[in-house]
Order: structure tokens, then C-alpha cells, then sequence
């Protein structure tokens, strides 16, 4: 029988119905809690440099979340997000890349970003948008983005990186390069409706981009079993005919073997690989968010024995790559490090007002300048109400 429809045509005489949990998925798991390896499992082949670079990584993101929270909370910053409990999951995938495949982020990965080489200063000064921030100043708090570590800067709306991804590896393939792009996003972003366009269109057109799903366990304050009934994330990408990997994200060995393998398949056959990871968030969903009202104390503690840098931490001590006691002291100068450079950074001028309005065309039309002369009038008239920026309009 010809197909036009591009199905598999299977015939049955009697109707039938396929169980919408016909498909499951296994979750791919190498680390114990203990540090040691479960039975069968082999870890990655990683080289001691590399797999002490990605553990500096995991604990120099939990020390900036754990600061820069505080600081939001003290009204040094407006806004914060932490990874806490996901830090396996961002750092082992961005790990097993080139450092020229495109990082299209959410919002939570940036131990990504760390892995790449942004540095301390780069996100302080993101963070406080002074005048040497790369964004100037126009994007809130962890909206990150640096073209030369080849990391897209993140926009707010639930969604959009995933079609663009697909667009950006589409164009890697069409320009010959050997470079995939990862998409990062969180499980209530597949509820969107570009997570099933950007997927589709990548699946037709052959993109080599990696889908990673971060399943944590909530969009905001909606538990996944109130998102959805099917299993998990991954088998959507089952029905779009790609390739689908599930993963511990709390094991950081598992995370980066599977981001390794889906890079490599993604590569050689041009076509998309989903992988979901399932780590749960252990922090709120933002500095805006108060977890207790959607989820309970004893909830949060039983996830807190998943730990991803105490279970990696092990690990490293096992095979003599790491000292405790040098561990700690590293931890206790991060600290320092971080605080500094943040004294540092909210002291340091915000950007120009005329940077409202640049980028946006080669040269600012008629209508852009308008609105800056008259926001400059309106300041100068009410000089009391901006006393930071009054002094700086000329």
C-alpha cells in the first residue's frame, strides 16, 4: 500500500485503542547519592582537568545563587533565580559541547554560562545592569547573553528560544559547520505552543539541535501532574520522530554521557535529539515566588538527600581528584570573591540614557529620537524624582 501520509500503516480487522502510556521511557542513572557507580553502570571518560572544571562550576554556582539572593533580598538587586538542585544538569550538558555550539538558555542555566568562561565581573554586572554590563542595562536580572562564548541572550517569554533553535542549527547545517545548538527550557514551556512548532520544524527539516528538557517538578507553582497526563516530557519527541533520551539531572556523570551521545547523533545523522532531565528544584521558582504555599517543608527535605554536588563530590574524592578539606576552603573564598565583586559592581554607573535606543536600527529613527528628547525634557523638568540619571543626560 502506498503512503502518502507518512505513517506506518499496520493492519488490524478489529478496533483497537493504543494506550496513551504505551511508551515509557527508562531514566538513564551512572551515580549513586554515595559517590559510588550503580551496577553495570560506566562512568564518562573524563579527564581530571575537565571533571574538576565542571565540579568548580557546580559549587561556584551554588555559592552565587546562595549571595546574590541575599543581596535581592537586602534590595541591592531587583530580581534573582537560582538553580538549586539543577546545577548537574546545566553544567554536565554544556560539558560534553564545542565551545562554539549556540547555547539557547530559559533562565536557570547559568552554570552553562559559568562553564564557558563568563566571568565573576560579567555577571555582577549583568546582575546590577551598570555601564559595563554586555547587555546595557536593558534586560532585568539573569537575562544573560554573550556573543563571544557563543550563549543567546535570554529573553522572558516562556518559549521563544525553542523554534529559534531550531532555525539557528537548521542554518549550522546549511553553512557546513560541525556545530550543534542546545536549547534549554523547563517542562511548563513545553506547554507552550513554539515547544511543538520549534520541534516539528526541526524534525522535517533535519536540524541538528538538542532539545533539553529541565522537568524539575513545577512551572511556578503548578505541580507536573496538573501539566500533564502522558509520561514525562521525552515521548513527545517520540511523536514528532526524533531521537529521545530521559536522564538524571541530579547525576552529573548521567547528564553529560547523554548530552555526549545526543551531540554525537545529532551531528552525524542532522537530525534533533530531546533530552529530558528530571532534577527537582529545590529552591522557589524565583526571588518573587514563595514555595510553601504550593509545596510542603518535608517535600523539599526529602529531595534535598538528591543533592547533585554532594553525590558528584563523592565521587571525585573517591577517585583522589579532590581534597575535603581543599574543598572547603575553595568554598569559603568564593564567598569572599563574590562578595567583593559585587561591592564592587553596585557602585559602578548606570549606562548612558542615549543606550535606551541604540541597537535597535544602525542609526535611530525619527521616532526612537523623539521619544529620547522628550524623556530627556521630562527628566530635566523633574530632576528631584531621577537624581541618578539628571546628571548624565548630556
Amino acid at each position: 500500500m502506498t503512503n502518502p501520509n507518512n505513517a506506518t500503516i499496520t493492519t488490524v480487522h478489529t478496533a483497537e485503542f493504543t494506550a496513551g502510556d504505551a511508551l515509557k521511557i527508562p531514566t538513564l542513572r551512572i551515580l549513586r547519592d554515595d559517590g559510588s557507580l550503580y551496577e553495570g553502570a560506566v562512568a564518562p571518560d573524563l579527564d581530571k582537568a575537565t571533571a574538576l572544571k565542571m565540579y568548580d562550576t557546580m559549587v561556584f554556582i551554588r555559592v552565587l545563587d546562595e549571595r546574590m539572593l541575599a543581596a535581592q533580598r537586602q534590595g541591592r538587586i531587583s530580581f534573582y533565580m537560582q538553580c538549586l538542585g539543577e546545577e548537574a544538569a546545566t553544567v554536565g550538558s554544556a560539558a560534553a559541547l564545542d565551545d562554539k555550539d549556540m547555547i539557547m538558555a530559559q533562565y536557570r542555566e547559568q552554570g552553562a554560562l559559568r562553564y564557558r568562561g563568563f566571568t565573576l565581573e560579567q555577571f555582577m554586572n549583568q546582575l546590577f545592569s551598570n555601564e559595563k554590563d554586555l547587555g546595557k542595562g536593558r534586560q532585568m536580572p539573569v537575562h544573560y547573553g554573550s556573543k563571544d562564548i557563543y550563549y543567546m541572550t535570554i529573553s522572558s517569554p516562556l518559549g521563544t528560544q525553542i523554534p529559534q533553535a531550531s532555525g539557528y542549527a537548521y542554518a549550522q547545517k546549511l553553512r557546513g559547520l560541525n556545530n550543534t545548538t542546545i536549547c534549554y527550557f523547563g517542562e511548563g514551556a513545553a506547554s507552550e505552543g513554539d515547544f511543538h512548532a520549534g520541534l516539528n520544524m526541526a524534525a522535517v527539516h533535519k536540524a541538528p539541535v538538542i532539545f533539553f528538557c529541565r522537568n524539575n517538578g513545577y512551572a511556578i507553582s503548578t505541580p507536573a501532574n496538573e501539566q500533564f497526563v502522558g509520561d514525562g516530557i521525552a515521548c513527545r519527541a517520540v511523536g514528532y520522530g526524533m531521537k529521545a533520551l530521559r536522564v538524571d539531572g541530579a547525576d552529573i556523570l548521567a547528564v553529560y554521557q547523554a548530552t555526549k551521545m545526543a551531540r554525537e547523533h545529532a551531528l552525524a545523522t542532522n537530525e534533533p535529539v530531546l533530552i529530558e532531565s528530571i532534577a527537582y528544584r529545590l529552591g522557589a521558582h524565583s526571588s518573587s515566588d514563595d514555595p510553601s504555599g504550593y509545596r510542603s517543608k518535608e517535600e523539599e527535605e526529602k529531595w534535598r538527600q538528591n543533592d547533585p554536588i554532594s553525590r558528584y563530590r563523592l565521587w571525585l574524592i573517591e577517585k583522589g581528584w579532590l581534597n575535603d578539606a581543599d574543598d572547603k576552603a575553595t568554598i569559603e573564598t568564593l564567598r569572599t570573591e563574590i562578595l567583593d565583586a559585587l561591592k564592587v559592581a553596585e557602585k559602578v554607573a548606570k549606562p548612558g540614557i542615549e543606550h535606551l535606543i541604540s541597537d535597535v536600527y544602525a542609526e535611530p529613527i525619527p521616532a526612537l529620537q523623539q521619544q529620547l528628547d522628550d524623556l530627556k525634557a521630562h527628566i530635566r523638568k523633574y530632576p528631584d524624582a531621577y537624581p541618578v540619571t539628571a546628571g548624565r543626560l548630556d
